[in-house]
């Protein structure tokens, strides 16, 4: 993920090694007094927040201590704050959660009721965000000296937005970010020196977008020194592309022309300040994207890249495999953790193995408390929480400097900007300490079961999809005897996948057709995140059905029970990542079906009014 700057130094007093110096010292200093400065961030909170509706319906009354704090205020989920949520997308601009003004709503990739979570924020967030943003490059320059002396190629995108009916806009948190003036007037900084220019990111159309940003990159391939983007979907998804559209790209090189399927003039213009005639380039690229292998090709275009910086961890590292083949190997570099309700932490690390990885959480970001987590054995990827807490669940929370090594938690915030011991979601693992700090692994979130960008489905979501696809059976006297699913990466985009095992009692075939339907229904069900993906961004592929042989879920519980699951408490995994697993499920499959079409989409929730 790129980085912002603070520094508004011109570039003839620019001082990077003292610019870098005091951020390392900054950290040092806010983790090695981590509980008091997390004190001073909850009384600040509550102490501006103190009037607002929110907290005085609970009684807190203008205290801002610890204790009291925890004594009165519930640990909540959305559902509990969204109708004060609603109240805000409406036009209410009464103190309902936070003193300051609701400037925008960040709209999260977790999902409620299908819908995207709305998360409110204020104008001050976005310094918090950038200051985040600015510790990264001066924990990278420890590991990897001279990043200075060249340029990033990071492949950065803006998504679409709605307005709410009360006038708000709301968007995902980095279009809000790209579309700043941190980010659009970023004064001098080597740290981020990118190959895109901006208006290339900020280009609405996904197309023209990547375009521009791949042929900005190959005409400055030997200033490259590292490579990105926000997950490891989305650079896999650049290569793909580069893959398709080399030969456009070579034919603009060679000429010293942008193909016309770019028509968005302010890109064109853009571009046009970097695109030069350049024969002997544009041999070179061809020469390297005409070989049968793209192994390597990372280092092959780009051979001064030392690193690739992509989340992989979570269900992000299913795709390690392949950035590992076009990369020769190099680092898989993730900088920080962040969220739409808050960013959290920066990884002190990055040149760990990404299993590896944990996020030095900083504590001036938020207020962060830790609920325990015991979690059951099993196979699928998730770990489920229960949505409701208990008196005596809520008093288990702990401090940021209490939490256990080794102990797995989910992650609970009070924000600036509103959010009073919000779940958000996360499961973490302490994997140390720096200094009185903690750092984590991220685990997974909770109760998700398949991911293949920045979607989420839980098993719940899942089975109501199932359920309806499968009324398209009934005239042909067949039941679903039994399900499992898998998120297939092996193809790009990745695309989700069900097995089913049918119980056929009727005599008539049921035609490819019905399957197809099947697929498009359990698409139509699934949440406006997925929907996106598959619509607009292109992010996620067709569903797929697996038909598999009747006895298939009897051989997988007679796996499950050999590696040692009990038989009197085996129930069927929803979805499946095991790779032996899988390998079984494929062995038995007799037929397949996709979905035939994208399923509907529209930007912002069904009832408002869409901003284009």
């Amino acid at each position: 993920m790129p980085e912002a700057p603070k520094n508004t130094q011109k570039p003839s007093d620019y001082n990077l090694e003292l610019k870098n110096k005091k951020t390392l010292q900054f950290i040092e200093d806010v983790t090695s007094n981590a509980d008091e400065v997390q004190k001073k961030v909850l009384e600040e909170i509550l102490s501006r927040n103190a009037h607002v509706e929110y907290l005085q319906r609970h009684g807190l009354n203008g205290h801002t201590d610890r204790e009291t704090f925890k004594k009165i205020v519930p640990v909540i989920t959305y559902e509990d704050i969204q109708p004060h949520i609603n109240r805000i997308a409406n036009g209410d601009t009464s103190p309902i959660l936070c003193s300051k003004p609701i400037s925008e709503f960040l709209t999260s990739s977790g999902t409620s009721g299908g819908e995207r979570k709305l998360m409110p924020t204020i104008e001050e967030e976005l310094g918090r965000r950038s200051l985040l943003y600015s510790l990264l490059m001066p924990v990278m320059g420890q590991f990897v000296p001279g990043l200075d002396k060249g340029k990033g190629m990071y492949f950065l995108f803006i998504k679409s937005e709605a307005k709410t009916p009360g006038g708000l806009v709301a968007r995902p948190v980095l279009t809000s970010y790209y579309k700043s003036n941190y980010f659009k007037d970023r004064p001098y900084d080597p740290n981020t020196n990118y190959t895109s220019p901006n208006q290339t990111i900020l280009c609405p159309d996904s197309y023209q977008s990547m375009y521009s940003q791949l042929l900005c990159g190959l005409c400055q391939h030997k200033e490259v020194l590292r490579v990105g983007a926000v997950f490891a979907s989305g650079f896999i998804r650049a290569i793909r592309f580069l893959e398709k559209h080399w030969p456009l790209l070579c034919n603009d090189i060679r000429t010293g022309t942008i193909d016309a399927q770019i028509t968005d003039q302010s890109v064109r213009d853009a571009v046009t300040k970097i695109l030069k005639p350049d024969l002997k380039l544009a041999d070179f690229i061809e020469a390297e994207c005409s070989k049968d292998s793209w192994q390597g090709i990372i280092t092959r275009l780009w051979p001064n890249t030392k690193y690739v910086d992509v989340i992989v961890t979570g269900t992000m590292s299913q795709y390690i495999p392949t950035l590992d083949y076009y990369s020769n190997g190099l680092p898989l570099v993730c900088t920080m953790y962040a969220s739409s309700e808050c960013y959290f932490g920066v990884n002190l690390k990055p040149l760990c193995k990404p299993s590896e990885v944990s996020y030095t959480l900083i504590p001036t970001m938020a207020y962060f408390e830790f609920l325990p987590v015991h979690r059951n054995n099993g196979i699928t990827n998730s770990i489920s929480v229960p949505k409701s807490l208990n008196e005596k669940e809520q008093q288990e929370l702990v401090d940021l400097v209490d939490v256990k090594l080794g102990q797995e938690y989910e992650l609970v915030v009070t924000t600036y900007a509103g959010l009073y011991r919000y779940r958000v979601g996360d499961v973490l693992r302490v994997a140390g300490f720096k200094n009185k700090a903690p750092q984590f692994n991220f685990i997974c979130r909770k109760n998700v079961v398949l991911s293949i960008d920045s979607d989420k489905t839980d098993e719940v979501e899942l089975q109501n999809a199932v359920k309806n696809a499968v009324n398209h059976l009934l005239p042909f006297d067949a039941t679903l005897a039994e399900y499992t699913s898998y998120a297939d990466t092996t193809t790009i985009p990745g695309h989700y996948v069900l097995y089913w095992e049918l119980s056929l009692n009727g005599t008539t075939p049921i035609p490819p057709s019905i399957f197809e339907d099947c697929c498009l229904t359990i698409e139509g069900s699934l949440n406006s995140v997925y929907r996106q993906g598959r619509v607009c961004d292109r992010s996620i592929g067709p569903l797929e059905i697996k038909i598999v042989e009747p006895g298939t879920f009897d051989k997988l519980m007679d796996y499950a029970i050999s590696l040692g699951a009990s038989i009197n408490q085996y129930k069927t995994p929803r979805c499946v990542k095991f790779a032996p697993i899988v390998e079984l499920l494929n062995s038995r499959t007799v037929s397949s079906y996709f979905s035939p079409k994208c399923p509907k989409w529209l930007p912002g929730h069904k009832q408002w009014s869409n901003k284009n």
